[in-house]
C-alpha cells in the first residue's frame, strides 16, 4: 500500500479540523447534549468513517478496504468498553454533566496523540523485527485472559486502579475539592490550585495509555499498514464523546461485552501468533524457517469480530430484559 506524504498530511489536517470543529461547535459552550444531538452526530461520524473506508476500497483495493473496516469495527468495539470506564471515572469524581464534554474531548485528543506514537513505534518494530508479532500475540492473549478474569466485577477493579492514581496525584499536586466551571486551575487566597477537572483529565489520559496497549497490537493483527492503523483509530475515537451521552444507561446492560471483547482479543492474538509462525525467522523455532500453519484471512477476521459483537450485544440485552422483568414482577400473595 503506497501512501504519499501528501495524503498523510491531508488526512491529518482533515482529522484535526474535525476535532477543532467539534470543540467550537459543541464543547466550547458547556452544556449537557440532548439525546437527539448525540444520536445525530454519532451517526454523522460513523458515516464519515464508512465513507472513508469506501474511499480506501476504491483507491487501494478490496484487501486494504477490508482491513480498514476490520480494524475500525474492532477499535470501535474496544472504544465502547472504554466508555464504561469513563462512566466510572465521571461518577467517582462527580463531574457535572455539562462539563463532561470538554474533559472527554480533551481526553480523546490525548488518546489519539498517544496512539499515534504507539503506532509509529509498532510500525518501526514490525519493519525491523518480524518476531514482534509473537510478542503482540502473546500480549493480546494475556490481556484477553485478564479481561475475562476481571469481568466478574469490572467496576471494583477499575475503581481500585483509579483510587491508587488519585492518591498519587494528590500527593504531588495542590488540589481543591470544588469545581470552578470547566477550568483546570483556580485561585484560592491568591494561590494557584488544580481543580478536580485536571485530576479527571489526567486519570482519563492514563487510562487511554492502558487502552492503547491492547488496541494497537489488536489492530496490527488485522493490518500491518500504519496508515490504516492510524485512520481506523482516529475514526473510532471520533464521535466517542457523542456515543458516551447516547448510550448513557445502556452501558450497564451490556453485561456480556467484556466476554465478547476478551474472545476478540484472544482470537486476534492467535491470529498474530500464526502469522509470526508463518513469517518465522527465530533460529530456535523450526531452524529459523517459516512454519506451515494456516493463516486467518481478513474476511474471516471481520466475520468473527462482527458475529461476536452481535451475539454478545443481543445476549446482553435479552439477559438484562429478562432480569429486569423478574425483579419487577410483583410477589405472589398466598392468602390463608
Amino acid at each position: 500500500m503506497n501512501v504519499s506524504p501528501t495524503v498523510w498530511a491531508i488526512t491529518c489536517v482533515v482529522i484535526l479540523g474535525l476535532f477543532v470543529f467539534d470543540f467550537f461547535a459543541h464543547v466550547r459552550v458547556p452544556h449537557a447534549p440532548s439525546l437527539r444531538e448525540s444520536g445525530m452526530w454519532s451517526a454523522i461520524y460513523i458515516s464519515i468513517a464508512v465513507i472513508f473506508g469506501l474511499f480506501v476500497w476504491w483507491q487501494w483495493g478490496g484487501t486494504y478496504g477490508g482491513e480498514y473496516f476490520a480494524g475500525y469495527v474492532t477499535e470501535k468495539a474496544l472504544s465502547v468498553d472504554n466508555l464504561f470506564v469513563f462512566v466510572i471515572i465521571m461518577s467517582k469524581f462527580a463531574v457535572p454533566r455539562e462539563y463532561q464534554q470538554k474533559v472527554l474531548l480533551l481526553g480523546i485528543v490525548m488518546a489519539l496523540v498517544m496512539r499515534g506514537a504507539f503506532i509509529a513505534v509498532g510500525a518501526a518494530a514490525i519493519n525491523a523485527y518480524s518476531w514482534v508479532f509473537y510478542l503482540f500475540g502473546a500480549f493480546l492473549i494475556f490481556t484477553a485472559i485478564k479481561l475475562l478474569r476481571e469481568s466478574d466485577d469490572p467496576v471494583e477493579h477499575e475503581e481500585e486502579r483509579e483510587t491508587r492514581l488519585e492518591r498519587f496525584l494528590k500527593k504531588r499536586l495542590r488540589t481543591s475539592d470544588e469545581y470552578d466551571g470547566d477550568k483546570l486551575f483556580t485561585k484560592i487566597n491568591g494561590k494557584r490550585w488544580a481543580t478536580p477537572m485536571l485530576l479527571v483529565l489526567i486519570v482519563i489520559g492514563f487510562t487511554d495509555v492502558l487502552f492503547a496497549l491492547d488496541s494497537i497490537p489488536a489492530i496490527y493483527g488485522l493490518t500491518q499498514e500504519p496508515y490504516l492503523v492510524f485512520t481506523a483509530n482516529a475514526f473510532a475515537l471520533m464521535g466517542l464523546r457523542q456515543l458516551y451521552f447516547l448510550l448513557g444507561g445502556l452501558l450497564d446492560r451490556l453485561v456480556f461485552l467484556s466476554y465478547g471483547l476478551s474472545f476478540i482479543l484472544g482470537f486476534i492474538g492467535v491470529k498474530l501468533v500464526l502469522h509470526a509462525l508463518h513469517e518465522n525467522t527465530l533460529p530456535f523455532i523450526n531452524g529459523g524457517e517459516h512454519v506451515a500453519v494456516p493463516e486467518i484471512s481478513t474476511v474471516v477476521s471481520l466475520s468473527v469480530i462482527l458475529a461476536t459483537l452481535v451475539i454478545t450485544t443481543v445476549a446482553s440485552l435479552l439477559w438484562s430484559k429478562r432480569k429486569g422483568a423478574s425483579t419487577s414482577e410483583p410477589a405472589v400473595r398466598h392468602d390463608e
